[in-house]
């Protein structure tokens, strides 16, 4: 477990008090179609996931004039270790060059950075990377940035049961107790909200195992878009089409 995970319950207390907004306060985000759109003019697959990296800092900048606060975007999953060396190889490099690059800016702007996912694949220079970036903007409370990097839903849920049945061994848990509020508190995401929305870009209208748990009662939005063209406007389009919406959680107004 990071050390985010351990200091801030206090945060997710405060998103799920928050008032209800028009508009979503958790975007979540499956950015696809780097591979695709870097095809498409002739190029490697890296140099779309060049372009997605790019166009990941015009969406972060914009949340915040949308009401945005929390935003989640899936960089990694653990099924994308199935693509050939030499793209994953590049994309650990992006990885590290995009959290080295950025750490500054996004510091700058109270962006608040946590990565969600299994740590144990990944290279010891890109965990340092990750964690000298959690501890940069740990005291932010502008936009909070999760990145979700090595993850699947499943996956995280396997952890996570993991982890509960560990403290019902030690006498921790009292296992009648267990309800569907309890294995929450166990996700990677046990500090932030349920996303509200939850985009894929790229036409593909499947959620690839991302934010299984979280995302019960979100919104779903499949858009044609490749992610590298996916603009701020977009995302505006896509929030207020989310404000329209009417949300009753399985209830039926009266």
């Amino acid at each position: 477990m990071s050390s985010w995970q351990k200091s801030d319950r206090g945060d997710a207390q405060d998103a799920s008090s928050a008032p209800r907004v028009d508009g979503p306060r958790h975007v979540a985000i499956i950015m696809d179609g780097n591979g695709r759109w870097a095809q498409a003019r002739g190029r490697p697959r890296l140099f779309g996931h060049h372009a997605g990296a790019r166009r990941v800092r015009e969406v972060v900048e914009c949340c915040p004039a949308l009401g945005v606060k929390y935003l989640t975007i899936f960089a990694f999953s653990t099924e994308n270790w199935k693509r050939t060396q030499v793209e994953v190889a590049g994309l650990m490099s992006l990885f590290r060059r995009y959290i080295a690059k950025e750490m500054k800016a996004l510091a700058a702007k109270n962006v608040r950075v946590r990565f969600i996912g299994d740590r144990v694949r990944l290279d010891a220079k890109l965990i340092q990377l990750m964690d000298a970036l959690e501890r940069e903007t740990e005291a932010n409370d502008g936009t909070h940035l999760t990145i979700a990097l090595n993850y699947g839903g499943r996956d995280e849920v396997a952890r996570a049961t993991k982890r509960l049945a560990q403290d019902v061994a030690a006498g921790k848990l009292d296992p009648e107790s267990v309800d569907e509020e309890t294995l929450p508190r166990y996700l990677d995401t046990h500090v932030l909200p349920d996303p509200d929305l939850v985009i894929r870009t790229s036409g593909e209208a499947r959620i690839s195992n991302f934010l299984l748990w979280q995302s019960a009662y979100a919104e779903y939005e499949f858009i044609d878009t490749l992610w590298p063209d996916f603009t701020s406007e977009e995302l505006a389009r896509l929030c207020r089409n989310y404000g329209s919406r009417d949300r009753r959680f399985g209830a039926v107004k009266t």
